[in-house]
């Protein structure tokens, strides 16, 4: 018993978490998101309005061509996933990926917006959908994955994986607000057509170069042999091929919780971001488009500044994130509510509320990765840090794809047409649904995920066995 005790005491010695980072090293990190979502805040707020209003494309043709876009997404997560484990490089295994990559979303976040209004009709889709998944399934899935890997790859301090988290979607959130306030003044100072979309998107590609290429050498991966402890490296650890790598994630169950939650999450943001339509034709105020993405995104700023103490608090993700969740579902019940009694006002204070409540999870799903990825290596004795980080690429571009798509595809089943100033009965019934009911439903689902998403308890579990065998 007294070996016992001291083998145990010995194991919680080694586990006292050494500090990796300073607090420029977190901000830096953090602002990759900022480069993140110039391109995809800009692109799931406004493709859809551009293509139907600007370009002149059908709604649910445009749907269709994002739904096929999104069969490569799967594939191509995981390639660059394993490819991203197996690199070796001065700057490490994810920052090169991070790092060029980026130069790819520039150039297709321009050509996405960028597409000539003198083509013929079948030109105009095939353009659009060229450029979209070059974006999506190449360049933006080798950069996110890169960019969510290093949360695994420059620390082990689980506390330092919250706080880059925090900042990550600090950055991320405080991008969206404001692409989402300005964009629509922007294009309009520039004279509101084809040349103003496409001026914009030059401007906001290159501020997103200029801010991925700070965060990439803002910090620096560990090397193998302290990721993998015990002075093991990558050499002497088993390696796997795609479709191993697929086994893999897909054995992990909390891969599969989190990665739904994603899918989810973004469909939600993106039947959020479809606002303009609901602004414009429902309210009759395009401009109250960047009002709600402030009630949207400060509280969700505020959120994650305190989320690391809430963690801290609440000792552990688990707990926080159903509590988080279970009200930011009460809130956007409360702002169908509001809606129906043509609050405004309770509608903004309402969405407030309930993005407040989802700010937990946005800040510590980085560590809850990590430590899925963790009980990947405990149960099968293999690390796949940057393919386990598929996951967040994967939902992002699924679940947004999947929300812009069904926003075309509801847009046309509704009778939507972009040439006119009042749209029909049945158009307004569904922005209803789509703004109203639909992002309460999605928001249930992933309550309810939360509820049985508690890894932290099975790698606690796992390594007290192995401290007992």
């Amino acid at each position: 018993m007294k070996t016992t005790w001291r083998n145990q005491e010995k194991a919680k010695g080694k586990m006292e978490e050494k500090k990796y980072l300073k607090w420029y090293n977190k901000v830096g990190y953090g602002s990759g998101d900022m480069a993140g979502n110039v391109v995809y805040s800009f692109l799931s707020s406004f493709i859809m309005i551009y293509l139907t209003n600007i370009v002149g494309l059908n709604a649910g043709i445009v749907g269709t061509l994002i739904a096929v876009s999104k069969l490569f997404d799967g594939v191509t997560d995981i390639f660059f996933g394993a490819m991203i484990d197996k690199t070796k490089s001065r700057l490490g295994k994810a920052r090169p990926w991070m790092l060029y990559a980026y130069i790819g979303c520039a150039v297709t976040l321009i050509a996405n917006f960028a597409i000539p209004t003198n083509m013929g009709k079948f030109a105009q889709y095939a353009w659009f959908f060229i450029a979209y998944t070059l974006l999506n399934a190449v360049f933006f899935t080798a950069n996110n994955i890169a960019y969510a890997a290093l949360v695994a790859l420059v620390t082990k301090n689980s506390k330092e994986r919250v706080e880059m988290g925090s900042w990550r979607f600090i950055f991320a959130f405080s991008t969206v607000l404001i692409i989402q306030s300005v964009t629509v003044k922007f294009v309009q100072i520039l004279g509101g057509g084809a040349y103003a979309w496409r001026v914009v998107a030059i401007v906001f590609a290159i501020v997103g170069v200029i801010v991925n290429t700070i965060s990439v050498f803002s910090v620096k991966e560990l090397p193998e042999e302290e990721l993998n402890g015990d002075g093991v490296v990558d050499d002497e650890i088993e390696k796997y091929g795609l479709v191993e790598a697929a086994k893999l994630l897909f054995s992990n169950k909390y891969y599969i919780m989190i990665s739904v939650t994603y899918i989810v999450q973004q469909t939600y943001s993106a039947m959020l971001n479809m606002g303009i339509y609901y602004m414009t034709y429902v309210l009759l105020n395009e401009d109250l488009y960047a009002v709600f993405s402030w009630a949207i995104n400060i509280p969700l700023i505020i959120a994650l500044i305190i989320t690391p103490t809430l963690v801290a608090k609440w000792k552990g993700l688990y707990k926080l994130n159903i509590v988080g969740y279970a009200i930011a579902t009460v809130g956007r019940a409360l702002v169908v509510v509001a809606a129906y009694m043509h609050s405004v006002p309770l509608m903004i204070l309402f969405t407030a509320v309930s993005s407040f409540g989802q700010g937990p999870w946005q800040g510590d799903m980085g560590a809850v990765v990590a430590n899925c990825s963790e009980y990947t290596y405990l149960t099968k004795g293999k690390r796949i840090d940057g393919t386990m980080y598929s996951c967040t690429s994967f939902g992002t571009k699924l679940g947004g794809g999947i929300g812009t798509a069904l926003t075309g595809w509801l847009l046309a089943a509704s009778g939507f047409n972009g040439e006119v100033v009042t749209q029909s009965a049945s158009c307004l019934n569904m922005l209803h649904f789509m703004y109203l009911w639909f992002p309460v439903i999605l928001a249930l689902i992933i309550t309810f995920i939360m509820t049985k998403m508690n890894v932290e308890k099975a790698n606690e579990e796992l390594k007290s066995r192995r401290l007992k065998g």
